[in-house]
């Protein structure tokens, strides 16, 4: 028997919960090499600030124990160049809507962003990660603050027509003030965990494995973490929640969605396995039979 995989994000139907991370998949082209791309639900392009960014100095990577640090700094050609040279590739090897990540640092850079990629046809969503410095707030997190959380919600939605979903940072005393901060300030739907903060060091040298010092912690060791905030933020608010943090089968998908998620972002596990998402698409309505679930809806917030 044939599952219905589908679900809706913010008004828009996709085939199937599966949705490769920002900052994991490229602009998408690049993957559409190994696999058709269009079995996806959709991808979120990497992170894309106003102006080219050449990222962090490296090293820049750092493997641990079920995980991997990275402090990558959000490399990227800048938004006019994606509008002009990357989204045109995509649209050669990609039917779907694709979700747009955003990153500033200033509330004008978010909203110049978002502004001219909501006039871009191809995509259908606009995920605002608000783990970047505040330049105008001491350098902390948009994230980690409920009141500019919101400004930046707000400010945002004010200026485009498309779904606004905010990224939100784990790197919080209470999860669900921020997620329902930026509800009120008018986002569509959430999306979290962004990275976790840790560090590396080495031995041999006796300093930090990254040059930055700290970097952002994904893989396995990040999804009981996730889960649960993705659990206490799906209580919170009625707006949909995109759930990731370490998710890497199918099994872990149905947990994400147990635990009230709409969709499901794969991060770590593409820059392991290239075929990772393909696979937990394959794997999915299999690991629904084995544990009885006839439909993603009747067990979406059931935990």
């Amino acid at each position: 028997m044939v599952k219905d995989l589908s679900v809706n994000l913010c008004g828009i139907t996709l085939d199937n919960p599966v949705i490769p991370a920002s900052g994991t998949f490229g602009y998408g082209y690049e993957f559409a090499k190994f696999y058709d791309i269009n079995m996806l639900g959709t991808f979120s392009f990497k992170g894309t600030t106003l102006s080219e960014r050449f990222g962090n100095d490296t090293p820049r990577i750092a493997e641990c124990a079920l995980g991997m640090l990275n402090s990558v700094g959000l490399q990227n050609p800048g938004v006019y160049k994606v509008i002009a040279e990357e989204l045109p590739e995509l649209k050669k090897v990609f039917r779907k809507k694709v979700m747009a990540n955003v990153s500033g640092f200033s509330i004008e850079e978010y909203v110049k962003v978002c502004e001219l990629l909501d006039k871009v046809d191809e995509i259908g969503w606009l995920e605002v990660n608000i783990s970047c410095p505040n330049v105008h707030g001491g350098g902390l997190s948009f994230g980690t603050s409920a009141i500019s959380a919101a400004q930046v919600a707000g400010a945002v939605k004010k200026a485009v027509k498309k779904p606004v979903i905010l990224k939100l940072s784990p790197n919080v005393s209470d999860i669900t003030e921020i997620a329902k901060a930026v509800e009120d300030a008018g986002a569509d739907g959430i999306s979290l965990i962004n990275t976790l903060v840790g560090m590396r060091i080495d031995l041999k040298t006796r300093k930090p494995v990254l040059n930055n010092i700290t970097g952002g912690l994904s893989g396995p060791a990040v999804f009981p973490v996730a889960l649960n905030m993705v659990y206490k933020a799906s209580k919170a608010v009625k707006i949909p929640v995109v759930g990731m943090g370490g998710v890497s089968s199918a099994e872990d998908v149905l947990e994400m969605i147990l635990a009230g998620a709409t969709a499901v972002e794969v991060g770590a596990a593409n820059l392991i396995n290239p075929f990772a998402c393909k696979e937990i698409i394959e794997n999915l309505p299999a690991a629904m039979d084995k544990y009885g679930i006839k439909t993603l809806d009747e067990i979406r917030g059931k935990a």
